[in-house]
């Protein structure tokens, strides 16, 4: 909900109260003021490892060596005298290459938790032959090592490119509370990755901008600092001989990290846990996304209706208020799916409850049963602090069943809202067993759509040890600053899990690292610390909930989670935390967002409109263009601070306008989207994209964190500048026709000028991309509606195209279903082909797999535009299957925008191009057809 940390480098200690008092309450306490980092000890932190034996597993089984210590350091504690290595292709484009202690278990990512290919036991080895040689292949990556000291190196075996050597950067350290490594890379290395932050600089990684991988409770205004997530990936892409080439490398550990990228090196520090590398071969970032989901867990799949529009506001008191804001955007005419309550539905705050005088539950079931029949849905917040109250049933079972995290042998007290709290332990199968059937209990209460978990990287308004005070009550009543911590506390530092050797630090802050959150001495089931399994909370209550949810009625969950870590795609959507409205905030909204789909979360937005409070005199504008950019996040929802200007968008007529505009195009995409979500599910492809995903060669592309693609055929250049009537935006090379008027067309070379396009206040450009088969629909004011109107086909080809074809598809489903499959009766998937030959025989074709489902809902393509085709402008005769069935009109196409001065640009901008309309159809979805015709070449 609301910050709980900022840097000090942005908010000095004594503007903080100031700040807060323009921004509004806080969900969270304030940090303390910065403290001078200690300077880094001069002493090596270790001297590395030397490999005295290594033998090779019988049956495929991989690679086991042995690394003994070279010389002791005693710099953040003893090394480590013995390590075991394990290496293994596991599939043919991945590799795993993981160091551990040799005589001892270390802590490592649950596999009941993220399930994945065990590695052998430390124990009970089954024998192998020695391994002599010096590489170690599988049919896309090579492994080689040096003995001494130990180092190791990841190779392309196609190319014998490098992706990853620690030869040169420094020796191995592995000791209990810190391990260090570092791995060379070639300066020209564009890479991707290593969040969650907000990143001021763009999508791609800037050398010396600090990377801390920790979850935390800090607002997404804080600049390069660890936020929500904990997701120690990167992509590396690599122009040679003019193609991109990626891979990706993924660190599975869930303790605290540093991670400092150089330019020319990278170097982990890790305060816990063992280095267990996984290896991702690409060659496209697209493969890259492909193999890592395969192993992390594919996206989860999507109901329909989550790909509408919502709107949210922490600060709407009562139902009345809800139902006013429904009604304003009927009135607005403006397109809505799901109306939000954050915390004010609740009773004193406390989870699965409601307030029975401001949201009576009779009042508030006749609502949605209003809404439902119209087809909206409704979703509420639930935070994961359960209020310490021996009146509150929630409270009473938790206690019986004995699922809350402790301290010292007693469940760990914190403050959230409602005031003490207990954390229940979601690693702890009787925990999430308690929560699966507290969200039964709620959904008999409330018939919730979905479930919003909040402030679970565990946000905690104390730090330390806390008592319930005697002298006073807590929470404060009537306090303007409920996020203050009330209890009677006092730091630990006592122990080494509080205190570690070595401080995380990267993101510039001095702050302990159990600050406002949970101790890291505390306790989870079975002795799991803290310490080790702090950045999994959120990822673990995902998975509960999404467990809940998808035993109720057997429907496809729908759960929005703030914190994350590697594979909570698989369980929940994201949005990007606590934003602001400024212009900075709107743009840092993309690079974010982009993240996450690399990250296989692709169900990502951002607060739009911003959720502090912005200046009034600012925000009508700022809120235009947010929508306008908004309406293409993935997750499109505004949302807002009750201290800020009430911002839903039918507050201003600029702004509706624009609301209209925008998701009037959403919404008539939405089978696209849709149809990337079924794609995301099976492959990982992100729904939001870089430009490099789809044109990796394009070396300009690289760095572009100011517009994205939609799939790989849809490009969004949004305004993100106050008082800009225009848009400066970079197109890969090929032919783009602006969605909103398909007469406004740009034609590309390689060299990656900027190209000014206008863009008034209510418009935002948005183009498709030549080669494509875009299928829209008509729209409407809700999914539900809209999804059962008639198709139209964009069919885009190159300007002035003689020979070219173009592809596309939909998925379409009964998104009730918890699975996205397709099964006959059940879905159906369409391809679409389209072709022009000799720039005139034109041929559209389909091919349907499982058509029964499309048929019975009677879906129909009514209408094809073709674009790029060079002809006159007479009336065509079509034939459909080989009768003639419609007719077509060519419109002519004003000249196109020519971006380079190459021959062929020059000599296409001598052609003519029309539009091609066939109207007039009723061509069953879930019947393949083809369509023919030829155009008239005037001389």
């Amino acid at each position: 909900m609301l910050v709980t940390r900022f840097s000090p480098h942005l908010f000095p200690w004594r503007l903080l109260l100031l700040f807060l008092t323009l921004v509004g309450s806080s969900n969270g306490a304030v940090a303390a003021p910065a403290k001078a980092h200690p300077p880094r000890p001069k002493a090596a932190a270790g001297f590395g490892y030397k490999l005295v034996s290594l033998v090779e597993l019988p049956n495929g089984g991989g690679l086991v060596g042995s690394l003994q210590l070279k010389q002791p350091s005693s710099t953040y504690g003893p090394d480590i005298a013995r390590l075991r290595l394990f290496v293994k292709h596991e599939t043919q484009d991945r590799v795993r290459v993981q160091i551990t202690d040799a005589e001892k278990q270390r802590w490592e990512v649950p596999y009941d938790l993220l399930p994945r290919e065990p590695a052998p036991p430390l124990t009970k080895l089954p024998g192998g032959a020695p391994f002599t040689t010096g590489e170690y292949s599988g049919q896309s990556l090579s492994f080689t090592y040096g003995r001494d000291p130990f180092h190791f190196a990841v190779h392309r075996k196609s190319t014998g490119q490098t992706l990853f050597n620690t030869s040169h950067g420094g020796p191995l350290v592995f000791k209990d509370q810190y391990l260090e490594l570092t791995t060379r890379l070639p300066k020209d290395a564009a890479l991707y990755g290593l969040g969650e932050n907000t990143q001021p600089g763009g999508i791609k990684l800037r050398p010396n901008d600090p990377y801390t991988i920790f979850t935390t409770d800090a607002s997404a205004i804080n600049l390069n600092t660890d936020l929500y997530g904990s997701h120690p990936v990167y992509v590396d892409l690599r122009n040679i001989g003019g193609h991109g080439v990626a891979h990706a490398v993924l660190l599975l550990n869930s303790n605290a990290m540093d991670v400092f990228y150089r330019g020319d090196s990278l170097t982990y520090k890790v305060i816990g846990g063992l280095l267990d590398f996984y290896f991702f071969a690409g060659p496209t970032p697209l493969a890259v996304v492909d193999q890592y989901t395969a192993m992390i867990g594919r996206p989860a799949p999507m109901p329909y209706w989550a790909f509408g529009f919502h709107q949210c506001r922490w600060g709407y008191q009562n139902l009345s208020v809800v139902e006013a804001v429904v009604e304003g955007y009927r009135n607005a005419q403006i397109p809505l799916d799901v109306i939000w309550n954050d915390d004010d539905h609740m009773d004193a705050a406390k989870d699965f409850t409601l307030d029975p005088v401001n949201y009576p539950r009779p009042k508030l079931l006749a609502f949605l049963d209003k809404i439902h029949a119209q087809g909206m849905k409704y979703i509420v917040l639930i935070d994961p602090g359960i209020a310490v109250n021996s009146s509150y049933g929630v409270y009473q079972r938790g206690m019986e069943r004995d699922i809350f995290i402790k301290l010292d042998g007693q469940p760990y007290l914190a403050q959230v809202w409602p005031g003490p709290v207990y954390f229940p332990d979601f690693l702890n199968p009787n925990g999430a067993s308690w929560w699966i059937d507290e969200v039964r209990r709620f959904h008999e209460l409330v018939p919730v759509d979905g479930l919003w978990i909040d402030m679970n990287e565990v946000s905690n308004f104390c730090t330390g040890k806390c008592t319930i005070p005697t002298t006073h009550k807590c929470p404060v009543p009537n306090s303007k600053e409920p996020w203050l911590c009330c209890l009677d506390c006092k730091n630990l530092t006592n122990t080494r899990w509080d205190d570690p050797p070595y401080k995380i630090n990267a993101s510039g802050k001095s702050a302990p690292l159990g600050y406002n959150t949970i101790a890291t001495s505390a306790t989870h089931y079975n002795g799991i610390l803290e310490y080790n399994a702090h950045s999994l909370y959120g990822f673990s209550q995902a998975i509960a909930t999404h467990k809940g949810l998808q035993g109720l009625q057997g429907k496809r969950p729908f759960i929005l989670t703030r914190s994350t870590f590697v594979g909570s795609g698989a369980y929940a959507a994201h949005w990007t935390g606590d934003n602001k409205g400024t212009w900075e905030n709107l743009r840092y909204s993309i690079s974010t967002i982009l993240n996450f789909g690399i990250f296989g979360m692709p169900m990502v937005g951002a607060d739009i409109c911003g959720f502090y409070p912005a200046d009034p005199n600012l925000l009508e504008e700022l809120c235009s263009r947010w929508i306008e950019l908004g309406a293409f996040y993935p997750f499109s929802r505004d949302h807002a601070n009750f201290a800020s200007p009430r911002q839903e968008l039918y507050i201003w007529g600029s702004v509706a306008k624009s609301a209209r505009n925008a998701l009037g195009m959403r919404y008539r995409m939405l089978p696209y989207l849709y149809t990337l979500n079924y794609h995301a599910h099976q492959s990982g492809a992100p729904v939001a994209r870089p430009l490099f995903f789809a044109f990796p060669d394009f070396v300009p592309g690289y760095g572009v964190s100011t517009q994205f693609l939609l799939g790989d055929s849809v490009m969004v250049s949004p305004v993100l500048e106050q008082g800009a009537t225009s848009v400066s935006a970079v197109f890969p090379p090929g032919t783009w026709y602006n969605l909103f008027d398909t007469r406004k067309v740009i034609v590309s070379g390689n060299n990656g000028d900027a190209v000014k396009l206008d863009a008034p206040l209510n418009e935002i450009n948005v183009h498709v991309h030549e080669g494509t088969v875009l299928p829209l629909q008509r729209g409407g004011s809700i999914s539900r509606d809209a999804r059962a109107t008639p198709f139209t086909l964009v069919i885009a080809f190159p300007f002035g195209a003689a020979d070219a074809d173009a592809e596309g598809a939909v998925y379409v489903d009964d998104d009730e279903r918890p699975a996205m499959v397709l099964a006959e009766g059940e879905a159906t998937y369409v391809r679409f082909h389209a072709s022009v030959r000799g720039g005139k025989e034109v041929t559209v074709r389909s091919e349907v797999s499982m058509g029964s489902y499309s048929l019975k809902k009677g879906l129909v393509v009514e209408k094809l535009s073709v674009l790029g085709l060079e002809g006159s402008g007479r009336d065509l005769a079509v034939r459909v299957d080989g009768t003639e069935e419609a007719d077509a009109t060519a419109i002519a196409v004003a000249s196109a925008h020519f971006v380079g001065a190459d021959e062929k640009l020059q000599e296409v901008g001598k052609k003519r191009s029309v539009m091609v309309e066939v109207g007039g159809l009723a061509l069953p979805l879930g019947k393949s057809f083809t369509m023919t015709w030829n155009m008239h070449i005037q001389a």
